[in-house]
């Protein structure tokens, strides 16, 4: 494969990314909402795996996890957790997304794709991305 095609996800997420950071430390409020925020994000940077209706699949060896549908969102730490600390093949997204753009793109994949009450919001992930980790409770470890 062309070096160069490889490049270009890569390349799109950071002019996505600097452009979003940008736009947060011009000072204050812009001109997008949030929920316009969170469908760009998802547009742009989530529906490269998890496909535009949410549905995830399965392709190149690797099992992509629906959305759409699915019932461990219903709980807003679940997909705050998976944005700041990535998954299995799923990665962090803490260098490349800011707490604000995490709050939408969650809102939008909880309201559009599913119907899930309660919003999160920047204060929310500072709080996820601020809490101690849980102890292991492992039968080698003692804890």
């Amino acid at each position: 494969m062309d070096r160069r095609a490889c490049l270009l996800p890569v390349l799109a997420i950071a002019a996505f990314a600097s452009a979003g950071r940008a736009q947060d430390s011009a000072g204050g409020q812009t001109s997008v909402q949030v929920p316009d925020e969170g469908r760009a994000v998802y547009e742009q940077i989530c529906q490269a795996c998890h496909m535009a209706d949410a549905k995830g699949g399965d392709g190149a060896g690797a099992r992509i996890p629906a959305l759409a549908g699915n019932p461990r969102l219903a709980d807003k730490d679940y997909p705050v957790t998976l944005l700041l600390k990535g998954r299995g093949g799923m990665p962090w997204f803490t260098e490349i997304l800011t707490h604000r753009q995490m709050a939408a793109v969650v809102n939008y994949v909880r309201g559009h794709f599913n119907s899930f009450p309660g919003t999160v919001t920047e204060a929310y992930v500072d709080r996820v991305a601020s809490a101690p980790p849980p102890k292991p409770d492992c039968m080698t470890c003692g804890n």
